[in-house]
């Protein structure tokens, strides 16, 4: 019985052509051609002041960090539910994650608990919005306004998806994308910090450049580099970013083939909730998404291990789970601290299948992904 997978990176277009470009170059490390076109499709789709395209999400998050000037002892507001990296650039630079709980619909960090997390050592709001659903900003940007706060988005999954008409990445401070090969638009690894606020621009340079002012050396504006702050090697190659730019330019028609495949599945397992069999997801409508993730909420953890075993060993559906919380994680609880009960995320973490999604799955993969979860117990 074939297997079908969860994930498959797909070449979209022009991928090897513009590898092939680059190498014969003879520039193939970081901030060249491919660099150039990224950065100006993705300032000019999410409206952004600036892009410094990174090796990976984690290394633009770890860049947010740094410009947020987060310290010892410094706390950042965050979901529990989401990737260690999240947490990471907070607890790299001496500063304490505080986790608080998501919303039972979206997923997302719960805006009405934000407030009472806050203290007098909070420095910023890290929002995550999970499977390209964005988080409700207008009510978070209100806060940040009232409390000083910086607002980083962890838009890892967000690309080519909206909150009320807008780009999520556009609302933040700083903003943090990934193409990791899990993902929409894909370059293997590789990720993008984006800056909406324009004072942040200069010592982003710096940093993207190993400490050094060398982004104003190659602009002659001084005739040698120095080492003059923080930083590190937050380049990636230009193999990668001409893979990277030959996806971008079809990304928004790679995402409407994935809607179609995601409203294909919700489609087929509506009656499935109403009947309460299972829950799927159901986006607000002033959250235009971007069919990154589709999951099913079987009724409880016990059927969850079920379920993924039937659908593994069975049929051969490689089915997976998501996130482990983080506040209850060894690490969490060595390096953060929760604010309220976590019943959400504890609750939905047990819960909660992924089922394969990618632009590789045929009619009958999905035909059989959705006779599977139909034959599923209860």
């Amino acid at each position: 019985m074939a297997v079908v997978p969860f994930n498959v990176a797909s070449v979209l277009g022009r991928e090897m052509e513009y590898i092939e470009d680059a190498i014969r170059s003879q520039h193939i490390s970081g901030n060249g051609k491919y660099t150039s076109l990224c950065s100006s499709y993705l300032v000019d789709h999410i409206g952004s002041s600036a892009c410094f395209l990174t090796p990976s999400c984690t290394d633009a998050l770890e860049m947010s960090a740094l410009l947020a000037d987060l310290h010892v002892g410094d706390e950042v507001i965050m979901p529990s539910y989401t990737f260690t990296s999240t947490a990471n650039a907070v607890v790299l630079r001496g500063a304490v994650p505080v986790f608080v709980d998501i919303r039972r619909d979206t997923l997302n960090i719960d805006e009405t608990l934000i407030e009472q997390a806050i203290t007098s050592r909070t420095k910023a709001i890290m929002v995550v919005h999970y499977a390209g659903v964005g988080c409700e900003m207008d009510a978070i940007l209100e806060i940040a306004r009232r409390y000083d706060l910086i607002v980083i988005e962890d838009a890892a999954q967000g690309l080519y998806a909206d909150y009320r008409g807008k780009p999520l990445g556009s609302f933040g401070h700083l903003s943090a994308f990934s193409f990791h090969e899990t993902k929409n638009i894909v370059s293997g690894e590789g990720g993008a910090l984006m800056i909406n606020d324009s004072k942040f621009i200069d010592r982003g340079e710096i940093l993207w450049e190993k400490g050094t002012n060398r982004v104003k050396y190659k602009r002659g504006i001084v005739n040698k580099y120095n080492w003059v702050d923080v930083g590190s090697s937050f380049l990636p190659s230009e193999i990668t970013s001409a893979f990277l730019y030959a996806q971008l330019e079809v990304g928004r028609q790679a995402t409407d083939q994935r809607l179609a495949l995601w409203q294909a599945y919700h489609d087929a397992f509506r009656p499935l909730q109403e009947t309460g069999k299972l829950s799927i997801p159901n986006p607000p409508d002033h959250c235009a998404h971007n069919g990154h993730i589709f999951y099913i909420l079987a009724p409880t953890a016990k059927h969850r291990e079920i379920w993924l075993d039937q659908l593994g060993v069975r049929d051969g559906i490689n089915a997976v789970i998501h996130y482990v919380p983080l506040h209850s994680a060894p690490a969490g609880l060595r390096f953060g601290r929760s604010c309220g009960e976590m019943t959400v995320t504890d609750e939905i973490s047990a819960r909660l299948v992924r089922l394969p999604l990618h632009l590789q799955l045929s009619p009958d993969d999905v035909s059989r992904v959705i006779q599977s979860v139909e034959r599923l117990p209860v």
